[in-house]
């Protein structure tokens, strides 16, 4: 099966709930409540200005007033009540790949129904944009979980083999102009075929006014091919490739290919400060998800 069951996606809300992204409690521990740790009040509302008291935020420092008054003062920000989360979802033929456990395009769907539950769990809107077929879809961002449930099915809906596809530059561009100021995109496909100079150009565009999340979904045999004769692969440009695994030197040229893609596309998130981290098909996704939003928090600790 090359998509998941629309069953699967809905139960994965009580693994949201009961092992720790959501938690009703709203605890700040690594585990119970990291969704809300991690992106909850991330959109923020300025409130006032105070003095400094020790514990507070050093990277909240108004250094104008500071200067002013000659000593250190605060912004403090009241937290917005929701704010609108849109999955943004590679469905297209390139995701029907996978050699270890499952594929990318199933990986991709129980990511992005684990991050809409914890979102719909905490109060946000949750919407979505379905690209890489013919058309894209996009679903406006509700509090509805009958909303969410519509994402979910259509991840379930198996890809038309077509010519003509919409790319992730095509669909960042959607997104630009259909999402509000302030939301949070989780951007999840394989980046294999992706331009990334024009990449880069729309994700600058996008970080102006949104907070951006890209997550890569992989798999091994994206950069370490096994040996297994000629293979026949299909170029970006339609054309047919044919490699012969059992060259030592070809499979290493392969694997130096990828390796460059992915070096270029994190330097290009580091230097957007977009987060960026990556699923295998080989992943428990809720693993993976959260080994990927506690790096983040490690940043956060880093940076403060």
């Amino acid at each position: 099966m090359l998509t998941p069951e629309f069953k699967e996606l809905l139960e994965l809300r009580y693994q949201a709930y009961s092992v720790g992204l959501v938690s009703s409690q709203r605890t700040q521990t690594m585990l119970s409540g990291l969704y809300a740790s991690v992106f909850r009040g991330q959109g923020m509302d300025f409130e006032e200005v105070r003095e400094y008291q020790h514990g507070d935020e050093i990277r909240n420092i108004d250094w104008r007033v500071t200067a002013r008054m000659n000593r250190p003062y605060l912004k403090i920000y009241q937290e917005e009540r929701e704010r609108s989360v849109v999955l943004c979802v590679n469905t297209g033929m390139q995701m029907q790949f996978g050699t270890r456990n499952t594929f990318k395009s199933i990986q991709a769907a129980r990511t992005a129904a684990l991050l809409g539950w914890s979102a719909y769990g905490h109060g946000d809107r949750v919407g979505g944009l379905l690209f890489g077929q013919e058309t894209s879809r996009f679903f406006r961002p509700s509090r509805s979980q009958r909303s969410l449930g519509q994402i979910l099915r259509n991840l379930t809906i198996q890809p038309d083999n077509e010519a003509d596809i919409t790319t992730l530059e095509q669909a960042l561009k959607v997104l630009n102009r259909s999402t509000s100021t302030g939301s949070l995109l989780f951007i999840i496909t394989d980046f294999n075929q992706i331009d990334i100079p024009i990449l880069q150009q729309t994700l600058s565009q996008l970080r102006q006014h949104h907070e951006i999340v890209l997550i890569s979904i992989d798999d091994p045999a994206d950069y370490d091919l096994p040996k297994v004769g000629q293979v026949e692969f299909n170029a970006p440009d339609g054309s047919k490739v044919y490699i012969d695994t059992d060259n030592k030197a070809g499979r290493i040229a392969y694997r130096k290919v990828w390796e460059t893609q992915h070096q270029i596309l994190k330097q290009t998130a580091r230097r957007l400060f977009i987060d960026l981290f990556s699923i295998s098909t080989q992943d428990n996704v809720y693993d993976g998800l959260l080994k990927g939003l506690q790096q983040r928090v490690q940043r956060q600790r880093t940076h403060k």
